[in-house]
């Protein structure tokens, strides 16, 4: 069995996602959400865990910046891989090293453009819609140590429209992300 550390930051729908998939729909994979981490006594998904039933760990930013006690953590409940489903701070060298090639994380946008720290959610959205762009997407990748520069694991595209807003564009990213996201990273682990 290969167990998931999902790391949240806001309302945890994909996180929300990735726990149906896994520990719902696809258990023939051996692979579950075993839970979530999260930095934000205010997210979304802190009421989700309750209603999902799984492990929520809750803690302060400045454990992130020191990272032992998350990594023992992890250790001890025999976490194999790190996903980042809309975690919001860039992932400490010691996470990469004892997880190499094991953390995976979703961008809402074709990167390299749109990419790097502040470019997150509706900020990028924004921008996009601002530069007029003709299309948009997901990227999905391994994490290194600067943000959104890990290796691409999948990227899908999809057009954006002259009535598009920033919102419209969210909706879409959100289906590109509840199909593509989960079905990554089962292939990425089951390959590795």
């Amino acid at each position: 069995m290969k167990r998931i550390a999902v790391f949240a930051s806001g309302n945890g729908s994909n996180a929300v996602n990735l726990f149906e998939y896994f520990n719902v729909k696809q258990t023939q994979y051996n692979i579950i959400v075993d839970c979530i981490i999260c930095n934000n006594p205010d997210a979304g998904i802190i009421e989700k865990t309750k209603q999902l039933n799984i492990d929520l760990f809750l803690f302060e930013n400045s454990v992130f910046t020191q990272p032992d006690i998350i990594i023992n953590l992890l250790m001890q409940r025999e976490i194999d891989y790190i996903v980042l489903a809309g975690f919001l701070r860039l992932i400490h060298p010691d996470f990469i090293k004892t997880y190499q090639k094991k953390i995976i994380n979703i961008h809402p946008a074709l990167l390299p453009k749109y990419g790097g720290k502040g470019m997150y959610g509706s900020k990028v959205h924004e921008s996009v819609i601002a530069n007029k762009e003709t299309e948009s997407g997901i990227t999905i990748h391994l994490v290194n140590e600067e943000y959104d520069k890990g290796e691409v694991l999948k990227q899908a595209k999809l057009d954006i429209l002259s009535t598009d807003n920033p919102s419209s564009v969210a909706a879409k990213i959100h289906d590109l992300e509840y199909i593509y996201f989960p079905e990554t990273v089962r292939d990425y682990i089951l390959k590795s």
